[in-house]
């Protein structure tokens, strides 16, 4: 099969495609001819060496697809072969198969398109796990999204909407607030202008906001700690912009403010009842047609890292797909 390969770390402009062997079917994995692969800014970091996780080398990126069930291991009982399906992976997506463990499958609707379904897991659920989990969000509160045209950002403005939240959403530059917008989001920041905080701080009355969705870091961060709401939450979910804040801890001590990391896959192991109600909930709305995910630009599998290279520029709106397979 073919597969983009990662040899050693790396940019993306570095990574080739190579004809390499098939995975191995495992106990409790489910083989799946991959049509789309859904890309993240994380896959820049794991190719890099930056993630969390770093898989032995040489391996292939890649944390989500969408395809068809070629075949599954003993005992699989959440899908067969010839269902359609997305699946998360811990990496190893942008390949024409791959193995994933039937916990990580999900059988899709009729209604839901590959490149959607490639485009879906990983972004949808960070935001709606960490907003409705992780942080709690009722309605009625008030929400500041960062970097709210990307791949997370955008799901956050549209999960928020979804629990009943105000949303506040940042982006740099009228074209990218105009698509946070369309998104849903109640008021839109240009995250470059002078004076976020006292912005934030006029939208809401001079309160601030109950809840910070964070996928930047660095000054973005900084600024919302000072437009946060006595008692309010901020969900560090990432550092976009390559500058990991430190936190003054004085600060969250005076305004009662909770700082919550969170790495979203970890609850595949940490929290998999939240993780499985999370989906549950998240693909009845996309069946119902009540999400409604954008995906910008879909690249083939040999373009894989012209892909990248424009998602790590930050040259995109919501999400870029990998073509692999029909």
């Amino acid at each position: 099969m073919r597969a983009v390969v990662c040899e050693a770390w790396c940019g993306p402009e570095v990574l080739t495609v190579e004809d390499v062997a098939p995975p191995k079917l495992k106990a409790g994995g489910v083989r799946i001819r991959v049509h789309t692969a859904g890309l993240n800014f994380a896959d820049n970091l794991i190719i890099a060496g930056r993630y969390q996780i770093k898989p032995p080398l040489p391996f292939s990126p890649g944390f989500e697809v969408a395809g068809r069930v070629l075949e599954c291991a003993d005992g699989v009982m959440r899908c067969k072969p010839g269902d359609r399906v997305m699946a998360v992976l811990d990496y190893g997506g942008f390949a024409e198969e791959v193995v994933a463990d039937q916990e990580s499958v999900f059988v899709l609707a009729d209604s839901v398109g590959d490149e959607v379904a490639a485009a879906f897991p990983v972004a949808y659920g960070t935001s709606h796990l960490g907003l409705r989990y992780k942080c709690a969000l009722e309605p009625g509160e008030s929400v500041l999204v960062h970097g709210a045209a990307g791949g997370v950002g955008l799901t956050a403005v549209e999960i928020a909407k979804r629990l009943g939240a105000t949303v506040i959403a940042t982006a740099s530059g009228a074209d990218k607030c105009a698509v946070a917008a369309a998104a849903g989001a109640d008021h839109t920041l240009d995250s470059r202008a002078e004076g976020l905080r006292d912005q934030v701080k006029a939208l809401t009355g001079g309160r601030g906001v109950d809840v910070v969705y964070d996928p930047v870091g660095g000054k973005l961060f900084e600024e919302s700690l000072r437009c946060t709401a006595n008692g309010g939450r901020i969900l560090i979910v990432g550092f976009a912009s390559g500058d990991v804040p430190q936190i003054p801890a004085n600060i969250l001590l005076v305004k009662n403010i909770a700082a919550i990391g969170y790495y979203w896959g970890a609850h595949k192991t940490v929290k998999p009842a939240w993780m499985r109600a999370s989906f549950e909930e998240l693909l009845s709305w996309l069946a119902a047609g009540s999400l409604s995910p954008l995906v910008s630009r879909s690249f083939s599998l040999d373009e894989a890292p012209e892909a990248l290279q424009a998602l790590k520029a930050r040259r995109t709106t919501g999400k870029v797909v990998l073509r692999i397979a029909e």
